[in-house]
């Protein structure tokens, strides 16, 4: 009994995923994936893209953000709130300060509630000027995190493809 017990309370080493780098690594992949679709639902308003494949490219954005926020939530576990030098900790932190920022200006709130209001317009206009900033926030602790953890982007890990 005691053995099972001495088994029981030995902590596993934690996976790569699972750690404060690991955590970071996808949230940085979560937020170029939300700022990919978010450009991308822009290229297609901007074209005159139909309105079926324009709501279906916000449908996506959407669910990238809602994998951002799990990534985030996910960092903030992992992370436990330990400061060390590190600069991928520090860049780490800027990203995830970044993409809480990003989160709380969501595309479609301001526009859908402030119709038929005074001044929805100029309200309509500093949204997003606000959100177009927080985006551009983020493209930038995106590009901090990169330059000192090149790997993140998986590019020079091995992938394997599901045929």
């Amino acid at each position: 009994m005691a053995a099972r017990s001495t088994a029981a309370t030995k902590k596993t080493k934690p996976s790569f995923a699972e750690t404060p780098r690991g955590t970071a690594d996808r949230m940085f992949r979560a937020a170029m994936e939300c700022i990919r679709q978010r450009e991308r639902y822009a290229r297609l308003v901007a074209s005159g893209a139909h309105d079926l494949e324009q709501l279906a490219a916000l449908r996506v954005a959407v669910v990238c953000d809602e994998i951002l926020d799990e990534a985030v939530a996910a960092y903030e576990k992992h992370s436990d709130g330990s400061h060390g030098d590190d600069e991928w900790r520090r860049q780490a932190n800027a990203l995830w300060h970044a993409a809480r920022e990003y989160r709380r200006r969501p595309a479609t709130n301001t526009a859908n509630n402030s119709h038929g209001k005074g001044g929805s317009l100029q309200k309509l206009a500093m949204e997003y000027d606000l959100e177009a900033s927080a985006l551009l926030a983020l493209k930038l602790a995106l590009g901090g995190f990169r330059q000192i953890c090149p790997d993140c982007e998986l590019e020079s890990r091995p992938q394997t493809f599901v045929a």
